[in-house]
Parts: structure tokens; sequence; C-alpha cells
């Protein structure tokens, strides 16, 4: 029997692009349901749930997924960090994959990224810049979050070191600030930057996705991957194998 899979946010641009992708590898939606449909009357017939809805829906789908015993694969962004970190608690009681970007490519950018961190100093200065469609709501992007999050995380620096865009007379940049910058406009599938500039030299690792199929078909590996795992929070980087 194929997998079945309850799709939560299945209107929105990567609903529908995992819909379409889902046949392909044979895999089967057993549920495509947006806001407002009765997500736990069809959580007894399918195996898994991919949500790409809204952060305001993540609480509550984690709620039910916990006690279905569902695992879960979310890629929605948006949440605030704190909301995050309690939320990844709760998750962290079924088989789940929380990423903000399930590409191949943006998940070896990630590594190459830490890499990159570790092994260049705070005299290299580290921006990330973002760009996506003008139909996109939140910013930055979940890909922006989480490449900020490793850079933070191999300088040792926390979320105060972030720069969100520079505006008026802010002297000189310090040593220890990590810029981010999110541009929205068009079509934009998503592009994504990350720039580490030192005196005499510039080294920048971009990624750009032309095609909503890249996510999808991430999305539904990692669905496939996580039926197989224990209760725990888990990213792209495990389903891949990069870590």
């Amino acid at each position: 029997m194929p997998l079945s899979i309850l799709l939560n946010g299945a209107k929105g641009r990567m609903g529908e692009a995992i819909a379409r992708t889902a046949g392909e590898l044979g895999l089967s939606i057993g549920a495509a349901l947006d806001a407002g449909d009765d997500v736990a009357h069809h959580l007894p017939t399918t195996d898994v749930i991919i949500d790409f809805s809204s952060h305001r829906a993540t609480p509550a789908l984690l709620d039910l997924a916990v006690t279905h015993r569902k695992p879960i694969v979310i890629g929605t962004t948006g949440h605030s960090a704190d909301e995050k970190a309690h939320l990844m608690k709760i998750a962290g009681k079924v088989p789940c994959v929380w990423a903000g970007n399930f590409s191949v490519g943006v998940n070896l950018l990630f590594a190459l990224t830490r890499r990159a961190s570790a092994v260049l100093g705070s005299d290299y200065d580290a921006e990330v810049v973002e760009m996506h469609h003008r139909f996109k709501k939140d910013a930055p992007s979940g890909t922006a979050a989480r490449l900020l999050e490793i850079i933070l995380e191999e300088r040792k620096l926390d979320a105060s070191a972030l720069r969100h865009g520079r505006e008026g007379i802010t002297g000189e940049r310090t040593a220890g600030e990590v810029g981010i910058h999110a541009l929205r406009g068009g079509d934009v599938v998503g592009d994504h930057t990350v720039m580490f500039a030192a005196l005499g030299e510039r080294i920048e690792l971009t990624h750009k996705a032309s095609d909503r199929g890249i996510f999808a078909r991430g999305a539904l590996r990692a669905a496939q991957w996580i039926v197989h795992q224990p209760a725990g929070v888990y990213d792209m980087q495990d389903v891949l194998g990069l870590k």
C-alpha cells in the first residue's frame, strides 16, 4: 500500500506542488485540507502529516499529531523564536521533520555555511540576503532564518547580533554583527546568498530556486523517511544524511 498523506495547506503554492508531485513518486494524498477543514476526522486513515499552512495552525496540528501518534513534516514558517522553541518540545513527542527548506541544494548550502562560519574568523563580515515573490507574508524566510542560526551558533553569538537591514546614521559596521536583508518582488521562488566579506576578498555562497518541485520532492522524501524513525525532532540534514 502506498504511503497515505494528510496534506494540510493544500490550497497554497507549496501544497499544490506537493499534490502534483506525490503521484510521480507513487505516494497517495489521502486528505488534502486547508483552513477550516476537520483534520482530526482524517487522521485515522492517513499515515503521516505534511503541513505547509500557516504558523497559526501549528500548535493545534501538533496537539492532534501527538494525540493520534502521527509522524509529521512541518514546512510552515513565520514562528517567533520563543514560539518555535515551545512547539519543538511538543513536536519531539512524535517523529517530526521540521525544516525551513526541503531542497537538497539548500541543505547543502546549510552545511557549507556552517563550515565557512567555522573557518572564517570575525574579520569576515557575515551578511545574508534573500529574495522571494511578492506574495510571501513573512520575513526573513525560514531558510534565511536557519542560515542565520548556523552563523550565530558557529560564532557563539545570540540574536542581539542580528541587523535587519540598515537605515540612517548607523555608524561603522561592528565585527560582531550579522546582517539580514529580505527582498520581495515578482514571482521569485527563492534566492539565498550568504556573504563573508573581509578586507581584500569576499566569499559568496548562493542558491537559487526556479521550481517549487524541488521543495515538494524534498518534503515527500522527508515524509517517507520520518515514518520509520523514533519520536524526536529532525531536519533535512538528518533526512539526507548530511550530519
